[in-house]
């Protein structure tokens, strides 16, 4: 099966998501043609997974293609932006070719994220090699009014947008595999089919600094006290904990994609666990803790 009869199965399987009220030009040509919106900057990040490093390879496919393109755009909803439209790039086996079925699957769990996230996929390339997947996801914000890792001040509460450590409990009890589409338990959901929050756009509007938490509380947090210039003291019993999940799960493993913000302001809806500081460093319950986590490499 050669590469346009590929794009066809891919077109196809993203449906609606393909073409959108500011895409201009979706897949078909040399590139995408986007509007953007005037007064608005535009966002964009990228992230690229690979097998049995940010999913099973023998997962199905739609839940790899779901969870691919979501965690893509959690970066953008960590910045107070709404989400625009996203660009893959795939490199492919021929065993993931196949007869197109492989494809067409890992095509429909993307644009099932992208229905549930309020955007679209407007293009990307594709080549032979092991599999890897690219998501290139872009957003935009009110000119000057994105949420950066700066900008937090000693005094500040520190808040999470949902409960934590689900991903990581359901790779330490060894549940990723096996797993479907259609029966999984709490913690395989956390793994595979986490949401970027941008439902809490509006909320992070009065933040001081926000991060996704992609590779553990205690790191991701660490990123916004050295970005800041301060500390952070953490109250244990207040950090929220995904049913099956341990602390240890929630302050050291990665894949959450809950935000974690600061603000001045009170966030009933969200869950307080602490607050910056001047010291440097992050204390639990008054200890000082080291900041482990995900990392990609090891020095």
């Amino acid at each position: 099966m050669d590469e346009f009869a590929l794009i066809d199965i891919i077109v196809e399987a993203m449906g609606d998501r393909a073409q959108g009220e500011w895409v201009r030009l979706g897949p078909g040509d040399d590139a995408a043609v986007i509007t953007p919106t005037s007064g608005f900057d535009q966002v964009a990040s990228i992230d690229v997974l690979v097998p049995n490093v940010h999913f099973p390879a023998q997962a199905p496919a739609f839940l790899i293609g779901y969870r691919a393109l979501m965690v893509s755009l959690s970066d953008i909803a960590a910045m107070g932006a709404t989400p625009r439209y996203c660009i893959v790039a795939l490199t492919l086996t021929e065993a993931d070719v196949g007869d197109g079925s492989w494809l067409a699957q890992l095509s429909g769990g993307m644009a099932q994220a992208a229905r549930d996230s309020g955007t679209y996929i407007c293009g990307g390339n594709m080549t032979r090699g092991p599999l890897n997947i690219a998501v290139s996801a872009h957003g935009e914000v009110a000119r000057g009014c994105e949420i950066r890792r700066s900008g937090g001040r000693p005094g500040d509460k520190i808040y999470v947008s949902g409960p934590l450590g689900g991903a990581g409990a359901c790779l330490r009890q060894d549940m990723l595999l096996p797993v479907k589409v259609d029966a999984m338990n709490e913690l395989q959901k956390a793994y595979y089919k986490p949401q970027a929050r941008f439902d809490w756009q509006q909320g992070l509007s009065s933040a001081s600094c926000a991060i996704d938490i992609s590779d553990g509380l205690l790191q991701d947090l660490g990123h916004l006290t050295k970005a800041s210039g301060c500390g952070a003291r953490l109250i244990e019993e207040k950090i929220p904990l995904t049913t099956g999940a341990s602390l240890a799960d929630a302050l050291n493993a990665s894949d959450d994609y809950q935000l974690l913000f600061a603000s001045e302001q009170p966030h009933p809806d969200a869950f307080h666990i602490g607050e910056l500081c001047t010291e440097k460093g992050i204390w639990l319950n008054g200890n000082s803790i080291d900041t482990k986590g995900y990392k990609h490499f090891n020095a």
